[in-house]
């Protein structure tokens, strides 16, 4: 082993180039990386929000209301099927979370309940030819129509899967860098944004539901006899935020959802130069909208965003181009804000704050502190001890092994942009502790061969031969529970869980090879008779 090939060297030699060159910007002060050339790396330590300071909010799905949307959905829906094949009924409404409603025309009952059967709700997944509903004849001319219980578990985690992806394209829009947006539990999510010190502009932005919908004004019924609770099937009465203070009575159907919107951006209004919201629609959604508008000429539509009108224009011409705009009492900051809403998409169901925190940046800054005191006071010890255990060439060599160690987890987790957080930094402790035993049985094997009477290059090619097979195993059993903890650990348990699983693979590479570069320079240049570590 003390023959090395030219690949060992190479490789020993290109490790510590990476590690210089990625662990470099860490170093570094903000203007002397952005004067970097452009092939050198600038990513620095992702600190964490324990580290770095920002918020913390623990959100639960409300997935109750996504129950009630879902059940007004099918009440319209019944409706709709049964206005369209002229089957008579009444009495439609919603019962203990069901809905039911009176067909009037006896004759027709088989054939209402095999219309239901086949066009509400939706396909289930997974089960050919099945709904997500059951349509059954209750008896007394009552036809019953309830959500399979699978199918609204499925939903509900499906909704908090969406919030996460949505959560997170809203935040990164903010600008905010590496956020941590983990489930937890059944319908909860926790959402860590280092450097974000104001909770409250990150819980207007993400706790919205952002949920646009474009819906016809119903003026059958004046605002003032809707307010009195004379609201026609099919109609509901909305709050304006324009400043109607009666409100709007809009259609339940929406025409167009925001889900159908491809693009958003804050602009101004060319002729009254206030800000306003521009849109663009996706294929379908402006095909839908061009239809709508010229089938309803003269009249008014409502933009409603989470359950409030913002503006309800009269319909001039049809709108075919699949954009426009919205406006309304902005300001640019919150036509900003709602651009950003629309872009990641709506909430599938509200997000209820469960818990908020905050970490100060000072305090951030005391924990990096006590972090860097903790790591130098650990390899200051450890370079006592090898010195004193094995003198200082050996134990020299195996703290130079140890200092390339160090410098290959920083650039790693720079390069992958891993968050690092005060537990990852007892990880990183952890490792430099570790990282020498590989050394020390390395030596102890030498030691013992040399005193079986072997000859100093047999002692040091046993050395490195026949410790092998106890690192690799002591490494991997440590790999293994890093890895669980990994997969089944959360926010600290993660972080110390990744920043172990790194230098594990650092300290063996670091420890034998980099050790065994260094070992066969030495012996190549000294000739040595016996070891110093006798």
């Amino acid at each position: 082993m003390m023959n090395l090939s030219r690949w060992k060297i190479a490789a020993a030699v290109l490790s510590v180039i990476f590690g210089v060159l990625f662990a470099l910007p860490n170093a570094l002060p903000q203007s002397a990386r952005e004067a970097l050339p452009a092939f050198m790396p600038k990513n620095t330590l992702n600190l964490g929000l324990d580290l770095q300071g920002g918020s913390h909010l623990l959100l639960e799905v409300d997935t109750q209301a996504l129950r009630k949307e879902r059940l007004v959905n099918l009440v319209e829906d019944v409706r709709t099927n049964l206005r369209e094949k002229n089957i008579p009924f009444s009495d439609l409404r919603e019962v203990n979370g069901s809905v039911s409603v009176l067909i009037t025309d006896p004759a027709q009952m088989n054939a209402a309940v095999n219309l239901l059967r086949t066009n509400v709700g939706a396909p289930l997944a997974g089960v050919a030819g099945s709904r997500d509903v059951t349509v059954e004849n209750a008896g007394s001319g009552r036809i019953q129509i309830s959500f399979v219980a699978e199918a609204m578990r499925a939903e509900a985690s499906k909704a908090v899967d969406q919030s996460i992806e949505i959560l997170r394209r809203r935040i990164d829009e903010l600008g905010t860098r590496e956020p941590t947006i983990v489930r937890q539990g059944v319908d909860r999510i926790v959402v860590q944004a280092p450097g974000e010190s104001d909770p409250e502009r990150l819980k207007n932005v993400i706790g919205k539901t952002a949920k646009l919908t474009f819906q016809m004004v119903d003026d059958s019924v004046s605002p003032e006899e809707a307010a009195a609770g004379r609201i026609p099937p099919g109609s509901e009465l909305l709050p304006a935020d324009d400043g109607f203070s009666t409100g709007y009575l809009v259609k339940k159907r929406a025409l167009v959802t925001g889900e159908m919107l491809t693009d958003a951006q804050q602009a101004f209004d060319p002729q009254t130069g206030q800000a306003v919201v521009s849109f663009r629609f996706d294929g379908t959604g402006a095909r839908r909208f061009g239809d709508a508008t010229a089938q309803n000429l003269g009249k008014r539509f409502a933009i409603v965003l989470d359950g409030k009108v913002i503006s309800a224009p009269v319909i001039q011409s049809a709108i075919t181009g699949g954009s426009g705009q919205i406006s309304g009492s902005f300001t640019a900051e919150s036509a900003n804000d709602l651009a950003v809403l629309l872009r990641a998409g709506a909430l599938p169901a509200p997000l209820n704050v469960e818990q908020q925190q905050t970490v100060g940046a000072e305090l951030g800054a005391d924990a990096v502190k006590a972090g860097l005191i903790s790591t130098v006071v650990g390899f200051v010890a450890i370079l006592i001890f090898m010195i004193l255990a094995y003198g200082f060439l050996f134990g020299g060599i195996s703290v130079i092994a140890l200092a390339i160690n160090g410098l290959l987890i920083v650039a790693i987790m720079s390069l992958t942009q891993a968050t690092l957080t005060l537990p990852g930094i007892a990880g990183h402790i952890l490792t430099l502790a570790v990282a020498v035993d590989a050394n020390v049985l390395i030596y102890e094997r030498m030691r013992d061969e040399l005193r079986g009477g072997r000859s100093v290059i047999s002692a040091m090619d046993a050395g490195f031969g026949r410790a092998m097979t106890t690192i690799i195993d002591a490494n991997v059993t440590t790999i293994l529970a890093a890895l669980i903890m990994f997969q089944f650990g959360a926010g600290p348990v993660k972080g110390f869980a990744w920043t172990l699983s790194i230098g594990v693979i650092t300290s063996v590479f670091t420890a034998v090879l980099i050790t065994q570069v260094l070992l066969a320079l030495w012996f190549r240049a000294a000739r040595p008779k016996t070891l110093p570590i006798v």
